[in-house]
């Protein structure tokens, strides 16, 4: 989904420029003709869905001045273009200070109008990643740092939002990389526990001899190695909220310690001679079937029920394609502020292209390929040619590839080169020293050899591995380009690759160097 733009102009004539001019750039529009009407979109129901404002200084009944002022009274951070007939440096301070992100002189031209709006929408999504940054480093992030457009995230949303008004246990169902301790901090950031400890605890990456003394705690002395005295995470969570990801990957003996802890709520620590009391939040993640655990044996069913009291399964990112643009756009403002690159935003292009794509790894992947299309990145805007391996993928898409730099060129020895090099005592040891090397018989690497090392003809399936493997490394792994020269169809190449084992593919093949 693309941005939607706010035009806020008395003048039809002008509102009608404006509309078409930034259609054509690719974005939607909205029309208020009156400060009054715009102030009622920004602050209404609908304000959310808004990313910007084109905003005319110079209007009957609330001027531009006055738009501004109100927005700011109702806390409204929208970024705010005006537009004024008057480009005096008094006009232009004065709407600055009473925070516009820009403005332009009527009547704009299209390329002013599109560097201004890709700048300033470029500098709200990095506010916006730096503000949410923070809030999660205080413990105080709440739903509406979550970005998102789809009806399937809002109720995920609205279901966070009911279970943060009370300590009832949640667990968080989903895909990896869908984003489940982003939420699990909303629920913190949204509940009375707001900036209190936020402990987290990846179950499946204990070793099953320390997940008793991690979860519970242990004395000095209590084991071999125990040299000090550790609280655990429970005791660590006091007060705040404990959450266990992968919490499925526990081992059964630390499940019924587990389930002790979250009835009584006290925990026993190793070699400890009483229990210690905890008053924690409990949020568990997983995203196995814990109900098909239970069936095999593999969770307790008593500890399922104890967890499973609100559960909240939050889709992948495939099933909600309307977050993809956003959440590139948030990912490259901050990538890029980070690596010092100065980018403007994504093209056209490139957001419909990451739009068409499954996304196996959901939003880490995105994340992740966002990062490397800012590190390869040249110009000002990511295009398609920075996600060669993404375009690879999704029918109608091609990303051009550089080509090879060329050889040098070999290095000539002038006639009279000895006469100027002193340490040449005789024309012999001039002959000696530039006369060309023995020939050596160097192999082909493009020529396929037909007979194997005993002289015997190689099979087919020997001879169509080595054709691929040299392919992969010829067209640097571009499947497009590799399946058009070798004669065969994409997913044709695709089966190939993964029978041979050299296809890293779903998170992987495109996306390994993300």
């Amino acid at each position: 989904m693309t941005h939607t733009i706010l035009i806020v102009d008395d003048d039809p004539i002008q509102r009608r420029l404006l509309d078409s001019m930034i259609n054509r750039l690719g974005y939607m529009t909205r029309i208020a003709e009156r400060g009054e009407q715009a102030l009622e979109i920004l602050t209404g129901p609908d304000g959310e869905g808004i990313d910007l404002v084109v905003l005319d200084l110079v209007m009957p009944g609330l001027d531009g001045m006055g738009v501004l002022s109100r927005l700011r009274q109702a806390g409204k951070a929208v970024p705010v273009i005006v537009q004024t007939a008057n480009g005096s440096i008094e006009t232009v301070i004065s709407a600055m200070r009473a925070g516009a992100a820009d403005f332009v002189v009527k009547p704009v031209g299209a390329e002013r109008l599109a560097v201004s709006i890709k700048n300033a929408l470029r500098a709200e999504a990095l506010e916006d990643e730096i503000r949410r940054i923070n809030r999660h480093a205080q413990g105080a992030l709440t739903f509406k740092d979550l970005v998102t457009r789809s009806p399937e995230m809002a109720r995920v949303i609205r279901l966070g939002e009911r279970a943060a008004k009370s300590n009832i246990p949640v667990l968080l169902e989903g895909e990896s990389g869908v984003g489940k301790e982003l939420l699990a901090r909303a629920i913190q950031g949204s509940s009375e526990r707001r900036g209190r400890p936020f402990v987290t605890v990846n179950c499946g990456a204990i070793p099953d001899n320390l997940v008793e003394s991690i979860l519970f705690g242990h004395e000095k002395g209590a084991f071999t190695g125990a040299t000090e005295r550790h609280v655990g995470k429970f005791v660590e969570a006091n007060g705040g909220t404990l959450f266990l990801d992968e919490v499925g990957d526990l081992p059964l003996d630390a499940q019924v310690k587990l389930l002790r802890a979250i009835q009584e709520g006290e925990v026993d620590p190793v070699g400890g001679r009483k229990t210690v009391k905890v008053d924690v939040r409990l949020i568990s993640a997983t995203n196995a079937n814990l109900i098909e655990a239970v069936k095999q044996g593999r969770f307790r069913e008593d500890l399922f029920y104890r967890l499973n009291v609100f559960p909240i399964t939050i889709p992948p990112l495939r099933a909600r394609r309307e977050d993809v643009p956003d959440l590139a756009r948030r990912f490259m403002a901050r990538i890029a502020a980070e690596e010092g690159k100065r980018l403007r935003g994504v093209s056209p292009e490139a957001v419909a292209l990451l739009s068409s794509y499954s996304w196996p790894g959901n939003v880490r992947q995105l994340e992740n390929t966002m990062f490397r299309a800012v590190v390869l990145c040249d110009g000002d805007e990511l295009t398609v040619d920075e996600f060669p391996q993404i375009a690879a993928q999704v029918d109608g898409f091609e990303a051009r590839i550089p080509p090879a730099p060329p050889a040098p060129p070999p290095l000539a020895t002038p006639p009279a080169y000895a006469a100027a090099v002193p340490q040449f005592q005789s024309a012999r040891m001039v002959e000696e020293a530039f006369a060309p090397a023995p020939l050596v018989a160097l192999r082909d690497p493009s020529r396929v050899s037909l007979l194997d090392e005993n002289g015997d003809v190689r099979t087919l399936a020997s001879l169509e591995e080595e054709a691929i493997r040299f392919a992969l490394g010829h067209y640097r792994s571009h499947m497009t380009e590799m399946a058009r020269k070798l004669g065969i169809g994409r997913s044709t190449l695709y089966r190939k690759l993964k029978e041979l084992g050299l296809d890293d593919s779903g998170e992987d093949t495109e996306d390994a160097a993300a």
